[in-house]
């Protein structure tokens, strides 16, 4: 793996869940060639892994520590396939995919120590020849030097018909009223978490992708990093 670099250019790409930014910013990575970071994904793995120890999720001591001992590993699939994501050894992928792994995610991310304990996992993805980021608090907390920046963004009807459409492909059953209302509930608790609350950077582009083809959003974003001479 290529060493951690902290001059390698950064591109965070954050924003509510439904907003696009996981597909945008993997078509991202792949125009430039950089290197991606999901880092909802390790959020998920350590929700993932204090579920399966039976940890309360509530117990702020118990889960950071799980924060801190959980094994993590991103592994290509060499097939073009989705990046497989194994979770102290197992392949935890299609579990961390699913709604039950989103909202503890997002219960255990308000945990200061949690996120203490992610912090410098995240920063040494930060390789030649660059990284795009994905997340929520990116731009604002754990890359705010990146030269750029995108906060994408959604009305809650579309980002709840999206998901849905994205459960029902993976034969999952599931309402649109109910991921409606997660998705609303989650909004709520990330924008009120003391610790790196939901919002845009100050110096982030924020696009709002309602009614927008994901071409025109990579395109846009794009343009950002490399414009046009």
């Amino acid at each position: 793996m290529t060493p951690a670099s902290p001059s390698a250019p950064v591109l965070t790409i954050d924003g509510p869940s439904g907003s696009g930014k996981g597909t945008v910013s993997r078509l991202v990575a792949e125009a430039l060639g950089w290197h991606l970071l999901d880092s909802g994904a390790l959020y998920r793995a350590v929700g993932y892994a204090a579920g399966s120890a039976d940890l309360d999720l509530s117990d702020a001591d118990a889960v950071t520590r799980c924060a801190q001992t959980t094994t993590i590993r991103f592994r290509d699939p060499g097939d073009g396939g989705e990046t497989r994501v194994i979770v102290n050894g197992h392949d935890a992928t299609d579990e961390l995919r699913t709604e039950t792994a989103g909202a503890a995610a997002s219960a255990i991310a308000a945990i200061p120590g949690v996120r203490s304990a992610l912090f410098e996992r995240q920063r040494g993805f930060r390789r030649a020849p660059g990284l795009v980021a994905d997340g929520r608090d990116m731009g604002t907390v754990i890359f705010p030097d990146a030269p750029y920046k995108v906060f994408l963004t959604a009305s809650a009807a579309e980002r709840a018909q999206r998901r849905y459409k994205q459960l029902k492909e993976k034969g999952l059953s599931v309402t649109l009223a109910a991921l409606l209302h997660e998705i609303e509930a989650r909004d709520a608790r990330d924008a009120a978490r003391v610790v790196a609350p939901l919002r845009p950077a100050a110096d982030a582009v924020t696009i709002d992708t309602t009614g927008m083809p994901v071409q025109t959003v990579v395109s846009r974003v794009l343009a950002l990093v490399r414009p046009a001479s």
